[in-house]
């Protein structure tokens, strides 16, 4: 591994400091891709005695109000890795409830010489203060929290503290293949910084629900409680990635740990520096993966581009003309491969810019201009679903496993459902049944089968009635609109 070693202090010289745009920070980049052709390493000492100093440990204190409610980190199979140290300063003992002061003990990464720090969100998400240690000892150091993006989790700090920093050096994470090399720094369990071996074990990972935009690097290497917000390097000591999830049925490492790609943390943080916040893109359409199933009702090949679930009334897409099950093949000239690809290429793309798409439609492709528009939060809660009087729910034999009902005007108020949108609303889907293996829930609206509108539960019935192969429905939810294929019983049999 002798050539190995030669290339990488020599590709370390072509590190550059990247010049600052509009506000954002001067980072260390070098983009020279990873030597590919050696067979071993005999040691890293040299490349975290590099690494090592970049990467902080985070710890966020902040009051909490405990009401006997489960924390959505309480699962095992997805924990975030921050541990949790409590304490029990309460104001109110003896109360309904008791406030009490907790400790979460992370990582943070220096990524430029004036001092601004990436973490994960949840690392210091509602902390009333936040403090920075260096893996050489030393004081703490009070660390501002300048912004954070929870649909990326990402977090970006500053500490006052210029004058003897070793920021970190990013790298294309584009570029990153399964098989290569990456080492995890962080501080696991509070014992300090700690440092594990692994490889890529695969790339673009998602659909998870972490968080809303999820292309995570997988890795092999051991992540563990504490490390969240520290720093996944490759054998260079470059950074290419956060480290911020793991799957776990223990909490500990399980050997399937995920990371945040540098270049998406990259993109976010410049914007929460330069603009306050991460303004994203906005198309106006709900996508979905193409399953084999759909792609056979489409008639599309598997695994080609985003299918449009739905269109939002008086979005980009539907003033363009983009309709309900088109499929996205393209968006400025590079290929969809896939929803969750094409949602992140919209989200990073500039509001008011305009990008093309290239959209197959019944066999044949069309071209679009489009203005985008700017996504926005919506911070109104989502209407909790009642039982109310509405229309006696029926049992649909066609579909077994379902309950559906017409749609009234009562029960479309109380679940917020749109006045434009028509169909049987299923009232009930029993466990195990097909209808829930395909994701159909209580409160969804049927609003197609086969292609065809419908507006009542007898039409749906009666459609459905006549199917004798696959049943094509296209539902409403509260997650999205989206297209879902359901074997019909009498074909099964």
């Amino acid at each position: 591994m002798k050539s190995r070693f030669a290339i990488v202090f020599a590709c370390s010289l072509f590190a550059f400091i990247a010049p600052a745009k509009n506000g954002a920070p001067r980072v260390q980049y070098d983009k020279q891709p990873l030597p590919r052709d050696a067979n071993g390493v005999a040691s890293f000492a040299n490349v975290i005695r590099k690494v090592g100093p970049a990467v902080l440990t985070v710890s966020a204190t902040k009051t909490v109000r405990d009401s006997g409610t489960r924390s959505p980190l309480d699962d095992p199979m997805l924990r975030r890795f921050f541990e949790d140290e409590e304490g029990t300063s309460s104001s109110r003992r003896g109360g309904r409830d008791r406030e009490r002061l907790e400790q979460g003990v992370g990582s943070g990464v220096i990524i430029s010489p004036d001092g601004y720090i990436l973490s994960n969100n949840h690392v210091v998400e509602g902390a009333d203060e936040i403090k920075v240690r260096f893996s050489t000892g030393g004081p703490e150091y009070q660390a501002r929290l300048v912004g954070t993006d929870p649909p990326t989790d990402i977090a970006v700090l500053k500490i006052n503290v210029t004058n003897s920093l070793t920021p970190i050096t990013l790298t294309d994470s584009s570029t990153l293949q399964v098989g290569d090399v990456v080492l995890a720094v962080g501080n696991p369990f509070g014992v300090g910084q700690t440092v594990t071996m692994g490889i890529v074990s695969a790339t673009g990972r998602g659909g998870f629900g972490i968080v809303d935009y999820e292309d995570f690097i997988q890795t092999d290497a051991s992540i563990n409680p504490g490390n969240s917000g520290g720093a996944l390097v490759d054998a260079l000591g470059r950074l290419v990635g956060i480290p911020t999830a793991i799957v776990s049925r223990s909490g500990g490492s399980m050997g399937i740990g995920f990371a945040v790609p540098v270049d998406l943390a990259r993109y976010v943080m410049e914007r929460i520096i330069t603009e306050g916040r991460v303004i994203r893109g906005y198309l106006g359409v709900y996508v979905q993966e193409v399953t084999p199933e759909l792609a056979k009702a489409f008639n599309v090949a598997e695994g080609t581009g985003a299918l449009v679930g739905g269109v939002v009334t008086n979005s980009p897409a539907m003033r363009a003309g983009v309709r309900e099950g088109d499929v996205i093949l393209e968006m400025n000239d590079k290929k969809v491969d896939d929803s969750r690809g094409l949602r992140l290429a919209i989200a990073q793309a500039a509001p008011n810019s305009t990008a093309t798409f290239k959209v197959l439609r019944e066999g044949q492709t069309r071209s679009y201009r489009i203005n985008l528009g700017q996504l926005q939060i919506d911070d109104e809660p989502t209407p909790v679903p009642e039982r109310s009087r509405t229309p006696p729910a029926r049992r649909n034999d066609n579909i077994p496993g379902i309950e559906i009902s017409d749609l009234d005007n009562r029960t479309r108020t109380q679940l917020g459902i749109p006045q434009d949108v028509r169909g049987a609303m299923i009232m009930n889907v029993e466990r195990d049944s097909l209808a829930a293996e395909n994701g159909l829930r209580p409160g969804d609206v049927i609003m197609e089968v086969n292609k065809q509108k419908i507006r009542t539960a007898r039409e749906f019935t009666d459609l459905t009635r006549k199917a004798t192969g696959s049943i094509l429905l296209r539902i409403w939810s509260r997650m999205g609109n989206r297209y879902v294929v359901i074997e019909s019983p009498r074909r099964q049999r």
